[in-house]
């Protein structure tokens, strides 16, 4: 018997005429995506998918590669052309899951447009196809949040993942986690996240579209479509906004805020920092609340930082500008010129004493 490689999706919208309930998102991810993956796993190759001109770009986006996709308005005159062949086709209403749950059939199989028109009016299809589940509206969708969870869950465990507590643990079918990393309770993995072996993420954190090698800890903070390597610490309180490339062996502690920023392996930034629009070399240090100064309320300037940089405390660097590799900055610093390599850049006013100023102060009654 020749195998199922084709399948035609229909996109209904909802009564209110809303967005279809198979682009409404489960577990952070659409209907429609979970529902991609299955064909592609079951061999499927070629995909008619009709629906309104206005989803077209939406629903294209949820079947990424390795799938052929048409897309189409027009259901009568796509079906006819899409089943010309007669081969053997899956038919799929709606919002349908993979996954054998509650919920009435919506995939059938058959071999002409004849039946494909049939069941995408609501008649039941001859041939019905087990491992799915139609949605038929929100409300059934959410009550589903719960199902799903439990099972990413589960699979996941099986592959060496430790989940402590998966009822307060929530992650996207389409994230993909190493064996021997625990995953804390708190934690929220999205998008086509990735995370190593042996890492140890949470508690309380969100990672987003992101890549995290082996070794590495995340705790309490925000990651978004990023990199992040090996054995390196996020957090606590940390907040990682996109466009950053962070290499192995890096601290990034609590209350930094790093943006489309490259930090180089061995680099430290322990606490109250921002580094934005920044190429930043390998074993540099980053005192107590420096900053990179990147936006003159118009436009966004890049620092560059060299290797093994020393940053004192309370630096100032004002972009655009370059610190040479083994370079210093004096603490209370604002950098406004490049620092050549191996320089120690002092920029702060000299301090003076006025001798008893506060006790005269005091006296004449104007401090307390």
């Amino acid at each position: 018997m020749d195998e199922i490689k084709r399948a035609a999706v229909l996109l209904d919208g909802e009564e209110d005429g809303g967005k279809p309930l198979a682009l409404r998102e489960l577990m952070f991810c659409p209907v429609l995506t979970w529902l991609a993956g299955e064909l592609r796993a079951r061999g499927i190759s070629e995909v008619l998918l009709l629906c309104g001109a206005e989803y077209r770009e939406e629903a294209l986006a949820c079947f990424g590669s390795g799938l052929t996709v048409t897309v189409a308005a027009d259901r009568r005159s796509a079906l006819k052309a899409f089943m010309n062949s007669g081969a053997r086709t899956l038919f799929l209403s709606g919002a349908v899951l993979p996954m054998e749950l509650s919920g009435g059939h919506s995939v059938y199989e058959g071999r002409s447009a004849a039946e494909a028109e049939a069941v995408f009016s609501g008649a039941p299809g001859a041939g019905t196809v087990s491992g799915y589940t139609a949605v038929s509206t929100f409300t059934e969708l959410c009550a589903l949040q719960t199902a799903v969870r439990e099972q990413i869950a589960a699979s996941l465990t099986k592959q060496g993942v430790c989940i402590l507590d998966p009822g307060n643990t929530y992650i996207d079918p389409r994230v993909r986690i190493g064996a021997g990393t625990v995953i804390l309770p708190g934690t929220i993995l999205r998008g086509e996240t990735v995370i190593g072996r042996d890492c140890e993420i949470g508690p309380q954190s969100m990672i987003n579209s992101c890549r995290v090698g082996d070794g590495t800890v995340v705790n309490a903070s925000q990651i978004n479509e990023s990199t992040v390597g090996s054995r390196t610490t996020v957090g606590p309180f940390a907040y990682v906004r996109p466009g950053c490339v962070i290499g192995d062996e890096i601290k990034v502690g609590d209350f930094v805020e790093v943006k489309n920023s490259t930090l180089g392996n061995g680099t430290k930034i322990s606490h109250l920092t921002y580094v934005g629009d920044s190429d930043v070399g390998e074993h540099v240090n980053f005192g107590c609340g420096t900053v990179t100064v990147n936006f003159d309320g118009k436009d966004k300037y890049r620092c560059i930082i060299g290797d093994h940089v020393f940053l004192g405390c309370n630096t100032n660097l004002v972009a655009p500008v370059t610190v040479g590799a083994g370079a210093y900055t004096a603490a209370g610093s604002t950098i406004t010129e490049d620092v050549p390599e191996g320089d120690l850049a002092v920029a702060r006013a000299r301090q003076s004493n006025l001798a008893q100023w506060a006790e005269k102060r005091r006296a004449a009654g104007k401090l307390r």
